[in-house]
């Protein structure tokens, strides 16, 4: 059975390998771009996000409370001159432990994340995703999210 919650401290450890896992596609794809292995995050720096209410991160746990995956999230208001006010859940990210992909855990944070969304009277989600990712790529339109918007680059 699985299990999302509100990311505790004692999560961190977790969660870093996660980090690290999400890097690493990141490398993989982009090692123009990324260094790897390396985290986005320390643990000093996750312990400030996971304190603050406008980022909140999700975990999927299992029966014995093994983090399977989590989800950061930021939490976007816009308005003023050109923009109509609302607000954003930003999924900053989404990842699954390589060992239990395939079992329902990034449906279950994202489903989690969208309730969340809704409680809190977001207009919409958004993300973005790395074209050397197609795999979440898919996993996102599958999940009923499409594009808005296309960052597009020259390499010099």
């Amino acid at each position: 059975m699985l299990n999302v919650r509100r990311a505790e401290s004692r999560d961190i450890p977790a969660i870093l390998d996660l980090l690290v896992q999400v890097d690493m596609v990141h490398h993989n794809g982009r090692p123009d771009l990324f260094k790897g292995p390396a985290t986005k995050y320390n643990a000093a720096e996750l312990e400030k996000i996971l304190e603050d209410e406008e980022t909140p991160v999700f975990v999927c746990s299992d029966e014995d409370d093994r983090v399977l995956g989590h989800g950061f999230c930021i939490m976007q208001h816009s308005g003023g001159q050109l923009l109509v006010e609302h607000t954003t859940v930003y999924i900053d990210d989404i990842c699954v432990n390589e060992s239990a992909r395939g079992r329902g855990v990034g449906r279950a944070l994202y489903d989690h994340i969208l309730a969340f969304a809704r409680e809190k009277g977001a207009y919409n989600i958004t993300l973005n995703v790395w074209s050397c990712n197609p795999g979440a790529m898919a996993f996102y339109e599958k999940l009923g999210l499409v594009p808005y918007k296309v960052g597009m680059e020259k390499i010099l």
